[in-house]
């Protein structure tokens, strides 16, 4: 597949997507979500890829959507055809491990792109934002809710309703991205992580992510059930056998879901 607003690569076991309007500071316009999310279901459906990345400039990762594309549009036409949320979402519904490599601008919907992803890693030069106030509107893809619930109520107001940036050390501070790399080592720390993850069993990864991704979605007591049901669930693979042997007999363990 030849796609006009993004690459992808297959580095392995890493499905590697790059976004790529460089003149629009890869503003994400319809036909990049669309490729975006072509390319999502191929790597997902993939059974020799094991994690995903996203990433996109040295500038951008993405400097938000593409107002030129939306600015005319009307509130029955948006409401019918489910603007921002209609294939905007998907990221969010993959099953296997996203990283987000984030350099340079990651605002509006840049940065909601990128809280979709399970982990970031931010170059020192990144810059994150839901700048919409100073549009008139307000973030329509999880910047009002992913936002809050990584930095907080006090400082996602503050950012939301000041339409300010904070940097890559502020956002690290209060917990949206996981770690500050070198600029110049962004892209192999990232490899590095996604090797390193890719490494472990797969569907065992897949737990981790659906049993995390429960915390946000219910309660404490619920969601130690589910922990606890899904860590049952792994005695049944052969994985776990193999893991445990091989921590007993000091050897590295040969995992076969690999």
């Amino acid at each position: 597949m030849i796609y006009q607003n993004i690459n992808v690569e297959k580095r392995g076991k890493i499905g590697w997507i790059t976004l790529n309007r460089p003149k629009a500071l890869n503003a994400l316009c319809q036909a990049l979500i669309e490729d975006l999310n072509h390319a999502l279901n191929m790597l997902e459906d993939d059974v020799s890829i094991h994690v995903l990345v996203i990433t996109g400039s040295d500038k951008a990762f993405a400097a938000g959507a593409d107002i030129k594309e939306m600015k005319d549009r009307s509130y029955i036409d948006v409401y019918m055809t489910d603007f921002i949320t209609k294939g905007w979402q998907r990221i969010a519904q993959c099953r296997k491990p996203v990283i987000a490599a984030v350099a340079g601008y990651a605002l509006g919907g840049g940065c909601e792109i990128a809280m979709m992803c399970d982990i970031i890693l931010a170059a020192d030069t990144a810059k994150f934002g839901q700048p919409e106030i100073a549009l008139g509107t307000i973030p329509g893809s999880g910047g009002t809710q992913r936002l809050t619930r990584a930095v907080g109520k006090s400082k996602a107001m503050e950012l939301c309703l000041s339409g300010r940036s904070m940097d890559a050390v502020e956002a690290e501070k209060y917990g949206l991205v996981s770690r500050v790399i070198p600029a110049a080592d962004l892209l192999s720390e990232t490899m590095k992580l996604a090797e390193k993850i890719a490494s472990m069993p797969l569907p065992v990864a897949m737990m981790v992510k659906e049993s995390i991704n429960r915390s946000y979605e219910t309660t404490l007591s619920e969601g130690l059930l589910f922990e606890r049901r899904v860590f049952h669930a792994t005695f049944s693979l052969q994985d776990q056998k193999e893991g445990m042997s091989a921590f007993a007999e000091k050897r590295a363990p040969q995992f076969k879901q690999q």
